[in-house]
C-alpha cells in the first residue's frame, strides 16, 4: 500500500490550530500524524487523495482561526501551505523507528504494556489514547469480570491490548489499514497476547462476537457513519467508548447514539479533543 506525507506549515505556529487540523484531516482520509515546531505532518493512503478536499479542510481550519473568528482583531492571521510527498514502503518503517522512541506504558493496575507504532496510529501519547485508556481503565478495573471488547480501527492495537492486561477474556479488532493490521499483530505478540484481528470496515462486525465494551477511536464521520453497526454488537449491559473528535462534534455523536438507546454515561477532556462513554 502506497502512502503519501502531507507536510502543513502554519505561520504563526499555533497548537490548538495544528489540532484541528489534524481532526479534519482524519475526515478526509489522513491516519497518522506527526507534530512539527512549524505545523503537521499527516499520512494517507495514496489512492485516496482529494487535493480539494484537503484544500477545503485547510481553508475551514483558517476561517476558525481568523482574527475575527478568535475575537482578536489584531491578530496576525494564519498562514497555512502544504506538500505532498509519497512515502517508499521499503524505508517506512526504518525511518519511523530511528526518529521515534516510545516507552513502556504501566496501566493503572501496574500490568506493562509495550508498542511499536511503525506507521500505524495509537503509541498511547495522543489525547483521544490518553482518554480511552483512561475510559477503559475505569470500566475495566472495577466493574466488569473477564468482559468481550471490540476494537473498531484498531491501529497499533494499543486499547485491545490495554483491555486483555485490564482484564478482558477476548478482544476482536478491526481496521481497514493493511498496515494497521500487521502492526497490532506485531503488537500483541510483543506483549505475549493474541486477538482475532481482521482488515477490512465495519462490514468485519458482521463476524464479530457480542461485546460488553465496544471502543472506537477514529473519526467523527466513520463513527457517525458507523453507529447503527456498533451499537447492534453492544451486549443489553454493554458500553460504547468512542473518541477522535471535537467538542463541536459532541452534539451529533450524541444524538445518534441516544437515537439507537444509548445513554450518555460520561465524557472526557484533553486540550481540544473528547471522548464519550455511552451505556445501554
Amino acid at each position: 500500500m502506497k502512502y503519501l506525507e502531507l507536510t502543513f506549515n502554519i505561520t504563526p505556529f499555533n497548537e490548538a490550530a495544528t489540532d484541528v487540523l489534524a481532526a479534519l484531516l482524519g475526515d478526509v482520509g489522513c491516519d497518522t500524524f506527526l507534530l512539527q515546531d512549524d505545523g503537521l505532518k499527516a499520512y494517507l493512503l495514496a489512492d485516496t487523495f482529494d487535493e480539494a478536499a484537503v484544500q477545503e479542510v485547510v481553508a475551514n481550519t483558517l476561517a476558525a482561526f481568523s482574527p475575527a473568528a478568535v475575537h482578536e482583531p489584531d491578530a496576525s492571521p494564519l498562514a497555512i501551505t502544504f506538500t505532498s510527498t509519497p512515502v517508499p514502503d521499503d524505508n517506512w518503517n526504518a525511518t519511523w523507528e530511528a526518529e521515534h522512541h516510545f516507552e513502556p506504558i504501566t496501566l493503572p493496575n501496574g500490568h506493562i504494556l509495550q508498542i511499536i507504532p511503525r506507521q500505524a496510529f495509537g503509541s498511547g501519547g495522543h489525547a483521544t489514547t490518553r482518554m480511552m485508556l483512561s475510559f477503559l481503565s475505569d470500566l475495566l478495573l472495577p466493574c466488569i469480570s473477564s468482559p468481550t471488547v471490540i476494537d473498531a480501527g484498531c491501529g497499533t492495537g494499543i486499547l485491545g491490548i490495554a483491555a486483555l492486561k485490564l482484564g478482558a477474556a477476548q478482544v476482536f479488532a478491526y481496521d481497514i489499514d493493511e498496515w494497521s493490521v500487521r502492526n497490532a499483530e506485531e503488537n500483541y505478540a510483543l506483549n505475549g497476547l493474541t486477538a482475532e484481528i481482521r482488515l477490512g470496515d465495519a462490514t468485519c462486525l458482521a463476524v464479530a462476537p457480542q461485546a460488553d465494551i465496544l471502543l472506537a477511536n477514529i473519526n467523527r464521520n466513520i463513527l457517525l457513519a458507523d453507529m447503527t453497526g456498533f451499537v447492534a454488537k453492544i451486549k443489553p449491559d454493554g458500553h460504547l467508548l468512542l473518541s477522535g473528535f471535537l467538542e463541536a462534534d459532541i452534539p451529533v455523536i450524541t444524538e445518534a447514539a441516544t437515537a439507537l438507546g444509548l445513554r450518555l454515561a460520561d465524557t472526557c477532556a484533553d486540550g481540544d479533543w473528547r471522548a464519550l462513554h455511552f451505556s445501554r
